[in-house]
This record gives C-alpha cells, sequence and structure tokens, in this order.
C-alpha cells in the first residue's frame, strides 16, 4: 500500500445550525427532566449521535403509539406531519419541537401556496421523513418530484395555478435541473421568496467541489440514511474524484488507498466532529499520513434559538 501523505479538511464541515440546535435540545431535556424521555423517529441522521443519547436513556420510537399516555417526546429535526402533532395531542403527550427552523419555512410555505389553491410540486425523496412532514400540510395538493423524469411527466389540474417546494438536503445541481423542466413546463409556476434548500448543504456540497480538486480520495462523513451525506459524497463523485461515504474509521478500507498519496475527509451536516477526528487520526496512525492541511471556504454564524420551554434553569 503507498504510504499517506498528507489529509485535507474544509474548515466548513460537520454539524450545521439545525442539528446543534437539535442535539441541544435533547441535551437539555435530559438535564431538565431526566428520564423516561422518547424520540419519535432519530433526532438526526446520525448513529454515532443517536446510539450516545440512546445510552443515556432516550428511547427513539418509529410511532407515537410506542409513546406511553401522558409521557414526553421530542419531534425530531426533520419535522412532522400536522396528523402527527394532532395525534401527539390526543394522547397527551408532553411535545418538545426539535425540527430545524428552515424546515418549518418550508412547512409554512406549503400552507401558504395551498390557502390559495395552488397544486404544490414538492422536489424531494418521497420516502425521506422531512418530505413526509412537509407533504402532510396539503397531502390532497401535493405531488412529490424525485427526478428530472418526474417533473417532465407530473401532471397538475390547473396549470396556471402551481408552486414548487424543495426538500432542504437535496442536491443543488439535480434540483436547478428539475426545477429548469418544471419552469418550462408551467411558467405561472410560484416559488418561495427564498430557496428552500438550506445554507448548510449548499455550502457544505461546496466545500466538497473544492475539496475534490485538491485531493486523489475523498472521504464523506456521514450516515447512509443522511440525504445530506449522500449528496455530499455524490457530489464529489460527479467532481470527478473518487469518493465513499464513511460513518467511522473503521469503514476505511485498505485497497481504497492504493496509489493514493492525499486524502480529503469531510463531515455532512449531520456528522460530529469527534468524528472528524477519529478518521484523522486513523489515517495517520494507520495509513502513515504525516500532514494535516485545513482550508477555508465560507464561514457560517447561523445560530437558532431553544425553544422557550427549555430555557429554565436546569
Amino acid at each position: 500500500m503507498t504510504r499517506l501523505e498528507k489529509v485535507v479538511l474544509p474548515k466548513l464541515r460537520g454539524f450545521c445550525a439545525g442539528v446543534v440546535r437539535a442535539v441541544d435540545i435533547v441535551e437539555r431535556a435530559l438535564a431538565l427532566y431526566g428520564t423516561p424521555l422518547y424520540g419519535r423517529k432519530e433526532v438526526i441522521y446520525n448513529g454515532y449521535v443517536v446510539d450516545g443519547l440512546r445510552r443515556r436513556g432516550v428511547v427513539f420510537v418509529e410511532s407515537l403509539e410506542e409513546v406511553p399516555s401522558g409521557a414526553r417526546v421530542i419531534f425530531s429535526a426533520h419535522g412532522v406531519s400536522p396528523q402527527v402533532r394532532d395525534d401527539a395531542r390526543a394522547r397527551g403527550l408532553k411535545v418538545i419541537d426539535a425540527t430545524c427552523p428552515l424546515v418549518t419555512k418550508v412547512h409554512m410555505e406549503a400552507l401558504h401556496f395551498s390557502k390559495r389553491g395552488h397544486t404544490l410540486l414538492l422536489i424531494g425523496h418521497a420516502d425521506h421523513d422531512e418530505t413526509i412532514g412537509t407533504r402532510g400540510e396539503a397531502p390532497a395538493v401535493t405531488l412529490v418530484v424525485e427526478t428530472v423524469a418526474d417533473a417532465e411527466s407530473v401532471t397538475v389540474p390547473d396549470p396556471s395555478k402551481v408552486a414548487v417546494l424543495t426538500q432542504t438536503t437535496l442536491s443543488v445541481d439535480e434540483t436547478r435541473e428539475i426545477l429548469a423542466v418544471l419552469r418550462r413546463r408551467f411558467p405561472a409556476l410560484a416559488l418561495p421568496p427564498k430557496e428552500d434548500i438550506c445554507y448548510a448543504t449548499t455550502n457544505r456540497q461546496d466545500a466538497v467541489r473544492a475539496l475534490a480538486a485538491r485531493v486523489d480520495l475523498v472521504l464523506v462523513i456521514g450516515a447512509p440514511n443522511s440525504s445530506n451525506s449522500v449528496r455530499m459524497a455524490e457530489v464529489g463523485e460527479a467532481s470527478g474524484r473518487r469518493t465513499q461515504l464513511i460513518e467511522r474509521a473503521s469503514d476505511i478500507r485498505a485497497e481504497w488507498l492504493e496509489g493514493v498519496k492525499t486524502v480529503g475527509v469531510t463531515a455532512s451536516a449531520s456528522a460530529p466532529e469527534a468524528l472528524v477526528q477519529e478518521v484523522v487520526g486513523a489515517l495517520r496512525e494507520v495509513y502513515g499520513a504525516s500532514e494535516v492541511e485545513e482550508f477555508e471556504t465560507v464561514s457560517e454564524d447561523m445560530e437558532f434559538p431553544l425553544p422557550s420551554e427549555l430555557l429554565q434553569t436546569a
């Protein structure tokens, strides 16, 4: 095996403001209320983080039916439909909402356009929790568009009353292609005042492009069920650089490093810095990298406030 020379990392990597907020919400709830504490779905898509919270007593469930009546439950960063909120209310659950504010923005747009009689074209992955939650705001008038082919074939009752919304964690390039088709087919297409793909998704995809230009191999740390993680890996490949999505240092395979002198490492918006340091440590100790270099892309200073009920003194 060729001995590695360098590990390169963009300074912009890892947790976004929405993920920081969601994890802080669970930490704060544990400090204030203790256990039992339930989470409907994984609060973020990262097994390392979720397993750590599970060890501290958080019980993650797929359905509210698994939560005892009257118990305290956290909604994940990906958001939920109004039906889920109604179900929680009916069962007397004490809800703490960790929905990312940028996801909530898309929900509000769905309500805005649907109340004005628009058919909603929701660009996203139909089985993703975020898309399921957003679609739930106006299910009778929302059509999910996953691909360019879907955009070419989708039909609506009134082409003059169509609006488009977007899952926040999509590929910027692929979404642009889908949107171009929809604009061509529906000239009256209504769009939100600001695009729905979040700043953190865009910034991390841009950082992957910049990283790919500097290295022989890109490692993206993230979860395979995380849309923003998978999209980052796709961007690396589309940039012409071999890219692997990994969850931990133990996922690195020696054959990937044959003939490689420089490895790029970055982390998705739901992957913690602890995993970055674990991977960099393995590349140094196991694979012989002697130099670690960071480079600037853009900086982020976004912060989202915690829910008011968690601001009391623990």
